[in-house]
């Protein structure tokens, strides 16, 4: 009777855990425990909402041993939302559009020379610490939003799935490390905070950036987009020719 009962009790928690709607929900309710924190905390970088939710999401998936694409697959509907909200960031930036065009070529330039320096440095220290060609590709499109970073991935022979890991990973150490890094090289220009941030940390740094103000953060999302597609375009040219460097 009882290994009945016991055996009926897995089934039931196995079924629950498998339901995509429980992690839909729990993600929805973690990351507001995470926003609840991030306030109580007087928005300090280290308690950011998606940290937050990382962690503790990363627990209950150990905990009860559920595995990742059993979570994604409620996971992807709020996955599905990247675009609309990347697209929503064009609003701040159109506000942003006589400085833009005052800007445009610093801001080239900028785009030009920390975007090869993000792919360049990534793979190269990958390399000098004996990483296998796969993992090279995979991180070099670190400093990218997901869904264009793990495209660049796939395309080049790459694993995804760890190129989504690395850039979650660069995106909250961006985000905690951009306002002190700035406050140090004491800069105080909106549009180079903004553009910086977007530069190396995305989706991210975007979010701390408009915390500090919606000018740095209309910037930092127009560096995210540019940055996707500078990427998505000089990857391919460059990550074949530094991968043979170390092969």
């Amino acid at each position: 009777m009882w290994n009945t009962l016991i055996d009926h009790l897995c089934e039931a928690r196995s079924q629950i855990l498998s339901e995509p709607a429980l992690w839909l929900c729990l993600t929805l309710l973690v990351y507001a425990f995470g926003m609840w924190i991030y306030k109580k905390s007087g928005y300090k970088t280290v308690f950011t909402p998606l940290l937050v939710a990382i962690v503790v999401l990363a627990a209950i998936l150990l905990i009860t041993g559920t595995p990742y694409k059993t979570f994604m697959e409620g996971g992807q509907h709020i996955n599905f939302l990247l675009g609309p909200a990347t697209v929503a960031l064009a609003v701040p930036l159109y506000e942003q559009r006589l400085r833009l065009a005052k800007l445009w070529l610093p801001l080239a330039c900028g785009l030009a020379a920390g975007g090869t320096v993000a792919i360049a440095s990534a793979v190269l220290i990958a390399g000098a610490l004996g990483a296998s060609p796969e993992t090279m590709i995979s991180i070099a499109p670190k400093s990218v939003t997901v869904p264009i970073a793990m495209g660049v991935s796939h395309t080049l022979g790459g694993i995804p799935e760890l190129t989504a890991a690395l850039v979650v990973i660069t995106g909250v150490v961006g985000a905690l490390m951009s306002p002190a890094l700035l406050m140090l090289l004491r800069e105080k220009n909106d549009a180079v905070r903004g553009f910086a941030i977007g530069l190396t940390a995305h989706g991210v740094g975007t979010a701390t950036a408009f915390q500090m103000n919606r000018d740095t953060g209309a910037f930092s999302g127009l560096s995210m987009g540019l940055t996707g597609l500078f990427t998505a375009f000089m990857a391919p040219a460059i990550v074949p020719w530094l991968i043979e460097l170390f092969h």
